[in-house]
């Protein structure tokens, strides 16, 4: 085979047409973990040809320079080539694919399959489009008017798809649409976790789950493990893909639920949209779903995933009960024992660790065998240390509650205390527990009463956001938020009633004032709930209706005149009726 022989004057230029083929924009290292390779996903996108380039190319073949203009001197020698077989192959540039014989792709250079990132299973990713129609806290007989959202979802096996719970909060109508699909499938919502914002929906239409292959779910990954975030988020119809690196992993707080679960911080973009969608690891299984993200001036790229762990909870417990039951909490608040001399004080040896406890939710079955100050040294066998930690992976701790939310409604654990510095056991009954204020109505409307325009309503988490906007936590009464962070309810039903406000009328004047207050008692007998309070008001035969309010406020009303103005306010203000459905029955 001849060789070029190298000539005076100037170097050819490389052809413009060289520069400009489509080839896969990748690094020239098999290391760069931004390359993305599969072996049975990789599509080859066929080229548009462009006129000018493929007619400058033909003329850099035939002539070898683009210009085509006679040379001086002695015409070139061209390598020649006995047989098309002795021509040797051009050579792969590192990183690329070629491809395969079969229809895939093989890894070309010095790029090994196992060294390659798997592209996910993107079709199965799903916008979610749902109606919502919120109740109206403030005026709870009627509801807000209708929106619409957008998300994402994701296939997973048993034609059902998980979303983020936010995503249905308070649904009308939910549809769903594939990718590259132009059709929206109607959807039943079978389940919808509130704690753990996390929603499964399944659609009747045979057609939706042509084609559809369901996720698979991975182990949690370790930190710096590299993760990529698919979804529908605002900025675009089509589909989108981030990528990121697993940054954290410890009980994170969910603001949608208000409970505290094991979660994941991610350096991945999470916006407005991408709520709901999977995110997977190098081998295109899912490590999690999107669900929120933190938006500080301070900081940036700061999202968060919800983990395997926690989905597999979500949908054993469907599947083991029908519904959703919940996660189960350990009903009692503790303290750290960082202090030597408190331990000392609580008669802990030296190599004993633990937290204390400070109280004990009395609805809770807790209540039957732990007392406050007695100290938790293990929770089913596993040792508690005095920050209230416990072993997670290598190198890693992440607290005790984590123990607590693997279990399922209705488990027993056993707990190891130290009570006057003995060690007792003891098998315990989890189960959720109810906060006095609740976080959510898990879907439900509000409860009412009405009585001489008197509006009593429960209060909530949503009411107090309804009454003093999302800064309610600045903005409500002192008294409500104290009972908000610290009350324990004292019997399972107890609820925190409230005057939420009164409408005008002549038999009401000089109470016009009353707004957000608490109702202690009524005749004299304690309200421990709304559906009471209304009950011992319809049956009453005394002259007066007397409500013993907070801040020692007290309303006097005439009965009989009482309940005849309550049909003419309902009238007045188009209000169907003088209590909610719930209280009916």
């Amino acid at each position: 085979m001849s060789e070029h022989k190298r000539k005076r004057g100037r170097k050819p230029k490389i052809p413009d047409a060289e520069k400009t083929l489509d080839l896969p924009s990748t690094a020239a290292s098999a290391d760069d973990d931004d390359v993305v390779f599969s072996v049975s996903n990789v599509e080859i996108i066929p080229t548009t040809t462009n006129p000018s380039i493929s007619s400058a190319a033909a003329t850099t073949t035939n002539n070898h320079h683009p210009d085509h203009r006679p040379r001086r001197g002695r015409p070139r020698k061209h390598p020649k080539h006995e047989t098309p077989e002795e021509k040797p192959p051009p050579l792969p540039r590192a990183g690329h694919c070629r491809p395969a014989e079969n229809g895939g792709a093989d890894f070309a250079g010095d790029v090994e399959p196992g060294v390659a990132r798997v592209v996910p299973a993107m079709d199965a990713v799903v916008k979610v489009f749902c109606v919502h129609t919120e109740p109206n806290f403030s005026l709870p007989w009627q509801r807000k008017r209708q929106y619409s959202s957008s998300s994402s979802g994701f296939a997973i096996g048993g034609r059902r798809v998980l979303t983020n719970a936010h995503s249905v909060e308070h649904y009308t109508q939910v549809k769903l649409k594939k990718r590259g699909s132009d059709t929206k499938y109607l959807a039943t919502v079978l389940a919808i976790g509130t704690e753990c914002d996390i929603a499964m929906l399944t659609v009747e239409d045979d057609e939706f789950w042509e084609g559809v292959l369901p996720v698979e779910f991975g182990e949690l990954p370790a930190l710096q493990d590299a993760v990529t975030v698919v979804g529908y988020p605002i900025g675009g119809d089509t589909i989108s893909v981030t990528s990121g690196v697993v940054s954290r992993i410890e009980i994170l707080s969910y603001v949608h639920g208000s409970t505290e679960l094991l979660g994941l911080q991610i350096d991945a973009a999470i916006n407005s949209g991408n709520s709901g969608g999977p995110a997977f690891n190098d081998k295109g299984k899912c490590v999690g779903i999107a669900f929120q993200s933190l938006k500080h001036e301070d900081v940036e790229n700061i999202g968060y995933v919800i983990p395997t762990p926690v989905i597999m909870h979500f949908i054993q417990d469907y599947e083991k009960n029908g519904a959703y039951t919940g996660f189960p909490l350990l009903g009692v608040e503790w303290q750290k024992m960082e202090n030597p001399d408190l331990r000392v004080a609580m008669g802990m040896k030296a190599d004993q660790k633990g937290v204390r406890i400070r109280r004990v939710d009395p609805t809770a079955p807790e209540s039957e065998v732990l007392k406050p100050s007695d100290i938790i040294l293990s929770f089913d066998g596993i040792d508690i240390a005095n920050d209230g930690t416990v072993p997670f992976r290598h190198g890693e701790r992440i607290g005790f509650s984590y123990l607590v939310s693997q279990k399922y409604t209705g488990d027993s654990a056993a707990v190891k205390v130290l009570r006057d510095s003995k060690i007792l056991n003891f098998n315990i009954t989890l189960a959720t527990h109810r906060r006095l204020i609740p976080s959510h109505n898990k879907g439900r409307p509000p409860s009412y009463y009405i009585i001489a325009g008197f509006v009593f309503s429960t209060v909530s988490v949503p009411y107090l956001r309804s009454e003093y906007g999302k800064d309610y936590e600045y903005e409500a009464p002192v008294k409500l938020l104290d009972k908000l962070l610290y009350s324990m309810p004292q019997l399972p039903d107890e609820q925190l009633v409230v005057v939420s406000q009164v409408l005008v009328a002549d038999i009401n004047i000089g109470y016009e004032e009353i707004v957000n207050t608490q109702v202690l008692a009524f005749n004299g007998n304690p309200v421990k709930n709304l559906k009471s309070l209304a009950n011992m008001v319809e049956n009453c035969d005394d002259e007066f209706l007397k409500f013993d309010l907070e801040y020692d406020q007290v309303v006097v009303l005439r009965t009989k005149t009482s309940k005849a103005a309550t049909l003419d306010i309902l009238a007045t203000h188009c209000i169907p009726s003088a209590m909610s459905d719930d209280l009916k029955n």
